[in-house]
């Protein structure tokens, strides 16, 4: 009796006990038992060999456009280089031309005078050698974006509507860039 007790333990707890695969454990004890040392490390090494090629690409890419970043960034500081000192001479030239508006009589004024157109001559070929040009817009179109309408008059048959009709005070741009906008009186 005690036999048949432990056959029918035995019966059972086999029946309890999860079931398993025989074939996939032999498989996979298989598939253990043949992967080899080296074909991992070679496999581990190939895979590294990716990683650092990929990061490779990128930082030269990364490279390429910081130094394109940078070659921009130069050529934007080259191209408005002298802004500040041209921002600056403006008055200067400004006073200039208006003290040549004075009209002399005398022959020490008329000297004087000479003497200020020379060095306004000057100037104004210094700015120009340096990319500043003058706005002029007298006669043309209204453009907000280079002059300012400190005044307006009536559109006439001489000057249509929108058109500048004087300019008060000259502008100036560096290259494509407005220093100071020219001062107009527009026809409206």
């Amino acid at each position: 009796m005690a036999d048949k007790e432990k056959d029918q333990d035995l019966k059972t707890a086999k029946e309890a006990a999860p079931k398993t695969d025989n074939k996939a454990d032999k498989k996979s004890a298989k598939k253990d038992a043949k992967v080899d040392p080296k074909d991992q490390e070679i496999k581990d090494l190939k895979a590294k060999n990716d990683e650092l090629s990929d990061n490779l690409l990128r930082t030269q890419a990364e490279l390429q456009n910081m130094n394109k970043r940078h070659s921009k960034e130069v050529a934007g500081i080259l191209k408005y280089d002298g802004q500040k000192l041209a921002t600056e001479i403006l008055p200067v030239i400004d006073n200039l031309e208006r003290a040549l508006a004075v009209d002399v009589d005398d022959d020490a004024s008329k000297q004087l005078k000479k003497g200020i157109e020379m060095v306004q001559q000057h100037m104004a070929k210094a700015l120009e050698d340096n990319h500043v040009t003058v706005i002029d817009n007298a006669g043309e179109k209204f453009d907000p974006a280079d002059s300012q309408a400190v005044q307006t008059v009536p559109a006439d048959d001489k000057h249509k509507k929108d058109t500048v009709v004087q300019v008060l005070q000259k502008g100036y741009k560096l290259e494509d860039r407005v220093l100071r906008p020219a001062m107009v009186v527009v026809a409206q």
